[in-house]
């Protein structure tokens, strides 16, 4: 997908939101306040056009917190490229979504 598209504002919430350090769905929803309903469909969408990827976490670490596996995501060079054209389309996209300060050797 091209940079230069135009991503939907819920789109680019969404890629802010995780290249925020807000990398699995529920803490994306946290952040951005939008619904299950909007945030995995909106997610399904940016993966199928290469903006984001996802990985499963292993098993034993879901286990030792006593929860089921998070699908974790990360943005693709081509997602940081729409983000900052995003960005500059919607100007206060900054300031809506806090960084959490995770660098990216701590994402996943």
């Amino acid at each position: 997908m091209p940079a230069e598209l135009k991503l939907s504002h819920t789109a680019a919430m969404i890629l802010k939101a995780i290249d925020a350090g807000h990398i699995y769905g529920f803490s994306v929803m946290e952040v951005t306040g939008l619904p299950s309903g909007t945030v995995y469909p909106a997610m399904r969408r940016l993966e199928r056009d290469d903006l984001i990827r996802s990985k499963w976490e292993k098993q034993a670490i879901a286990d030792e917190e006593q929860r089921p596996p998070r699908k974790y995501y990360d943005l693709t060079a081509s997602g940081r490229a729409t983000l900052r054209a995003s960005e500059k389309r919607y100007p206060l996209l900054a300031r809506l979504i806090p960084e959490l300060g995770v660098s990216e050797e701590e994402k996943v």
